[in-house]
Formats: C-alpha cells, structure tokens, sequence
C-alpha cells in the first residue's frame, strides 16, 4: 500500500467512524432529536455499526485500522515502524473531519441546545453539556483510575484484534471487520462506564480539536487537562498488547 492509499482510506475511514459515532451522542444527548435519552446500549452499538462501516470503507485502501492504538500495537508485534506516521497523520485529521460532520447533521438541534435572549426557540433554563457528544468526560475524575480504565479497556480491543490476525478464515471472509465491531460493542457496554471508553487516541483528540472551534451556542469548556489520559492510556495500551501478543503467541 502506497502512503496516498494509507492516508487516503485512514481519513476516510476514520471520518466514517466518528460521524457515526460523534452523531450517535449528539442523538442521545441533544434536545429535540428523536433518539434523545434513548441510553448508553444505542451509544455503544452506534460505535460499533460506526467501526463497521469505517473499517470496511479503509480496508481496500489501507487496511482500516483507524487508530493510533491499533496502529501502534501492529508495530510493535511487527517491528514495521515506517509507514505508522502516515497512519496516525490520517487518523487525526480524520476524526476532525468526522466531528465536523456530525455537527453539520445536528446543526439545528446544536442551535437549539439553550433559548436564546429574544427568540422562542430552544428549551430555556441551562444548557445541554456538549463536549460529551465529541470526547470522553469521566463519571470520576480521577487521573490515575481513568488512565487505568483507559489501559485495559484498550489492551482488550488490541490484543484480540491481533490475534484475529491468526485465523485466516476471518480475514479472508472479510469477517474480522465484523467481529472487532461486536468487540467494540462489548468493550463499551462493559467497559465503558467509568471513562466514555476512548480506547483510541483520534477519536478523542481530533473531535476535541474541533469542539474547542466549533461555535456551539453555550457549549462549555473543551477540557484539556482531562485529554492527555485518552491519548496516553490507549497507547500504553496498545503498546502493552503488542508486547504481550508477541510473548505469547
């Protein structure tokens, strides 16, 4: 696979994926969406249908990995280290160009979020929280808990989906795609509840970039002193599978 082709399918792909998902949030969380309150059980499927389709749309072109944790966990099984830049490079601007569109899909729900002085659309009282919608906020806050979560829950996407690698009948069904977004699925519903589960440091960091520009009526703080954990804590994950898929397999 040429560099174009990696980063091409990995901004794509992962664009796919956080449209999806950024806009299974904004569903469940905005005020006048028909999914509102429909609950953690829709958020993690629609991250999972959004792994779905993401990887299967990259797949021709790169590979579908779409995340740094992943791409990084491959390397350190491989000692392939040459091409993880371009990987990462179209992770990140992926996942901006899939939050971007997730709130051009709410726009008016975004508009919506809080009355405005003067008007009669919108619900009064306080804004609807948004940077939920396009990064993970821990229920607690506490750094060394939530980087912990953050470890194991992304050992428990890399190590399987490493060793996916070892049935060849998956991989040449086209089923892996399939059976790592059920992975995702099962990760979020168990996993999921003390951090949001970034699990993958894109899909946390670029759509926080774009949150912190957006101009979201009442949209509140962007919290950057939280986002070093979801960067930090699926790396060392992802470099914590590859080492252990390597002793043990």
């Amino acid at each position: 696979m040429s560099n174009g082709d990696i980063f091409v399918g990995e901004v794509i792909g992962t664009a796919i994926l956080i449209l999806f998902g950024a806009g299974v949030c904004a569903a469940v969380t905005l005020r006048y969406s028909k999914a509102r309150a429909s609950g953690w059980v829709v958020i993690a499927f629609g991250w999972g249908f959004g792994v779905l389709a993401g990887a299967y749309t990259a797949a021709p072109l790169s590979g579908g990995q779409l995340n740094p944790a992943v791409t990084i966990g491959i390397a350190v099984d491989t000692g392939k280290w040459d091409k993880v830049w371009v990987y990462l490079l179209g992770q990140i601007v992926g996942a901006m160009l899939g939050a971007v569109l997730a709130y051009l899909v709410y726009l008016a729900q975004f508009r919506a979020n809080v009355r405005q002085g003067g008007t009669t659309e919108g619900t009064a009282g306080e804004p609807v929280p948004t940077l939920g919608i396009f990064s993970t906020v821990p229920e607690i806050r506490n750094p060394v808990a939530n980087l912990v979560t953050e470890i194991i829950a992304t050992v428990a996407l890399v190590l399987p989906v490493l060793a996916f690698g070892l049935t060849k009948g998956l991989g040449e069904s086209g089923t892996t795609v399939l059976i790592v977004s059920l992975l995702v699925v099962g990760i979020g519903l168990s996993l999921g509840g003390p951090t949001g589960y970034a699990i993958n440091p894109a899909r946390d960091l670029g759509p926080r970039i774009v949150h912190t520009f957006l101009p979201i009526p009442n949209k509140g703080t962007s919290d950057w002193g939280y986002a070093w954990i979801p960067v930090a804590g699926p790396l060392i994950g992802g470099v914590l599978a590859g080492l252990l898929y390597n002793v043990a397999f």
